[in-house]
Protein backbone atom coordinates (compact mmCIF):
# COMPACT_ATOMS: atom_id res chain seq x y z
CA UNK A 1 0.00 0.00 0.00
CA UNK A 2 1.18 3.37 -0.77
CA UNK A 3 2.29 6.05 1.80
CA UNK A 4 0.32 9.38 2.19
CA UNK A 5 3.28 12.22 2.26
CA UNK A 6 3.43 15.64 3.22
CA UNK A 7 4.57 17.35 -0.27
CA UNK A 8 4.85 20.95 0.92
CA UNK A 9 5.99 22.62 4.31
CA UNK A 10 6.38 26.07 3.98
CA UNK A 11 6.87 28.65 6.26
CA UNK A 12 4.62 32.24 5.87
CA UNK A 13 3.09 35.45 6.63
CA UNK A 14 0.55 34.29 6.52
CA UNK A 15 -0.83 31.65 4.96
CA UNK A 16 -4.63 30.43 4.23
CA UNK A 17 -6.45 27.38 3.19
CA UNK A 18 -9.47 28.13 1.44
CA UNK A 19 -11.80 25.40 -0.72
CA UNK A 20 -9.04 22.92 -1.36
CA UNK A 21 -5.93 25.50 -2.07
CA UNK A 22 -3.32 27.17 -0.02
CA UNK A 23 -2.80 30.60 -0.35
CA UNK A 24 0.80 31.99 0.45
CA UNK A 25 1.54 35.21 1.10
CA UNK A 26 5.63 36.10 1.73
CA UNK A 27 6.33 32.28 1.97
CA UNK A 28 9.30 30.54 1.53
CA UNK A 29 11.34 32.78 4.26
CA UNK A 30 14.24 31.64 6.70
CA UNK A 31 15.12 34.67 8.76
CA UNK A 32 12.52 36.08 10.91
CA UNK A 33 13.16 39.30 12.93
CA UNK A 34 11.43 40.18 16.27
CA UNK A 35 11.79 43.33 17.86
CA UNK A 36 14.43 42.69 20.48
CA UNK A 37 12.64 41.76 24.29
CA UNK A 38 12.56 44.41 26.58
CA UNK A 39 11.39 44.81 29.70
CA UNK A 40 8.00 44.84 29.17
CA UNK A 41 5.92 41.81 27.98
CA UNK A 42 7.31 38.81 26.05
CA UNK A 43 7.51 39.72 22.38
CA UNK A 44 5.05 37.46 20.36
CA UNK A 45 5.89 36.32 16.71
CA UNK A 46 2.76 35.54 14.83
CA UNK A 47 4.10 33.24 11.14
CA UNK A 48 2.06 30.61 9.08
CA UNK A 49 2.71 27.34 8.26
CA UNK A 50 1.16 25.86 5.04
CA UNK A 51 1.27 21.92 4.39
CA UNK A 52 -0.35 20.05 1.94
CA UNK A 53 -0.48 16.14 1.83
CA UNK A 54 -0.71 13.94 -0.95
CA UNK A 55 -2.99 11.16 -0.45
CA UNK A 56 -2.85 7.89 -2.44
CA UNK A 57 -6.23 6.21 -3.64
CA UNK A 58 -5.31 2.99 -1.44
CA UNK A 59 -4.96 5.72 1.83
CA UNK A 60 -7.72 7.38 1.00
CA UNK A 61 -10.21 6.14 3.96
CA UNK A 62 -7.58 5.82 6.32
CA UNK A 63 -6.71 8.11 9.49
CA UNK A 64 -3.31 9.92 9.42
CA UNK A 65 -2.27 11.54 12.41
CA UNK A 66 -0.52 14.79 11.93
CA UNK A 67 1.73 16.79 13.99
CA UNK A 68 3.51 20.30 13.40
CA UNK A 69 6.38 21.21 15.89
CA UNK A 70 8.78 23.98 16.27
CA UNK A 71 11.28 23.37 18.11
CA UNK A 72 14.98 24.73 19.03
CA UNK A 73 18.03 23.60 16.80
CA UNK A 74 18.66 20.97 19.55
CA UNK A 75 15.07 20.08 19.31
CA UNK A 76 13.12 21.22 22.69
CA UNK A 77 9.63 22.61 21.72
CA UNK A 78 8.35 25.53 21.12
CA UNK A 79 5.07 25.40 19.73
CA UNK A 80 2.95 22.34 18.52
CA UNK A 81 -0.24 21.49 17.05
CA UNK A 82 -1.97 17.54 16.12
CA UNK A 83 -4.62 16.58 13.95
CA UNK A 84 -6.24 13.61 12.16
CA UNK A 85 -5.97 13.53 8.00
CA UNK A 86 -8.99 11.23 6.84
CA UNK A 87 -10.30 11.97 2.97
CA UNK A 88 -12.97 10.34 1.82
CA UNK A 89 -13.58 8.83 -2.22
CA UNK A 90 -16.00 11.32 -3.86
CA UNK A 91 -18.62 9.47 -5.48
CA UNK A 92 -17.89 9.26 -9.50
CA UNK A 93 -14.02 9.40 -8.70
CA UNK A 94 -11.87 7.29 -11.15
CA UNK A 95 -10.01 4.67 -8.99
CA UNK A 96 -6.17 5.53 -8.50
CA UNK A 97 -6.84 8.64 -8.19
CA UNK A 98 -4.89 10.97 -5.41
CA UNK A 99 -6.11 13.69 -3.27
CA UNK A 100 -4.40 16.54 -1.66
CA UNK A 101 -5.40 17.40 1.72
CA UNK A 102 -4.59 21.40 2.41
CA UNK A 103 -3.46 22.81 5.83
CA UNK A 104 -2.75 26.30 7.26
CA UNK A 105 -1.51 27.12 10.60
CA UNK A 106 -1.67 30.17 12.06
CA UNK A 107 0.99 30.50 15.29
CA UNK A 108 1.95 32.80 17.49
CA UNK A 109 4.51 31.85 19.48
CA UNK A 110 7.32 33.33 22.05
CA UNK A 111 10.38 32.21 21.15
CA UNK A 112 12.62 31.84 23.84
CA UNK A 113 16.08 33.51 22.45
CA UNK A 114 17.48 34.31 19.09
CA UNK A 115 18.60 31.61 17.30
CA UNK A 116 18.15 28.74 15.08
CA UNK A 117 15.14 26.71 14.82
CA UNK A 118 12.74 23.80 12.44
CA UNK A 119 9.23 23.47 11.45
CA UNK A 120 9.25 19.33 12.19
CA UNK A 121 6.38 17.79 10.79
CA UNK A 122 5.43 14.23 11.27
CA UNK A 123 3.25 11.89 8.89
CA UNK A 124 1.66 8.39 10.45
CA UNK A 125 4.45 9.06 13.37
CA UNK A 126 7.24 9.60 11.04
CA UNK A 127 9.38 12.70 10.38
CA UNK A 128 8.65 13.39 6.80
CA UNK A 129 9.64 17.43 6.34
CA UNK A 130 12.07 19.82 8.26
CA UNK A 131 12.31 23.44 7.17
CA UNK A 132 14.86 25.24 9.17
CA UNK A 133 14.96 29.28 10.02
CA UNK A 134 16.56 31.76 12.40
CA UNK A 135 15.03 34.28 14.50
CA UNK A 136 16.99 37.21 15.07
CA UNK A 137 16.44 40.29 17.49
CA UNK A 138 16.21 43.77 15.64
CA UNK A 139 17.94 46.33 17.50
CA UNK A 140 16.26 48.76 19.66
CA UNK A 141 16.39 52.13 18.22
CA UNK A 142 18.66 54.62 20.04
CA UNK A 143 17.55 58.36 20.29
CA UNK A 144 20.25 60.82 20.45
CA UNK A 145 20.27 62.68 23.85
CA UNK A 146 20.84 66.65 23.05
CA UNK A 147 24.21 67.78 24.46
CA UNK A 148 23.66 70.85 27.17
CA UNK A 149 25.68 73.17 28.19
Amino acid sequence: MADAEIEILILANPVEAVNGLLYVSGGGWTDHWRPAPGQGPPVVSHLGVGVTILVPWTAATTSHPLAVAIETEDGRPVGQMATQVTLTRPPGMPPGTEQRAVLALALNLVFPAAGAYRVVARLDEIVTRTVSFRVHDMPVPTQDVPLTS
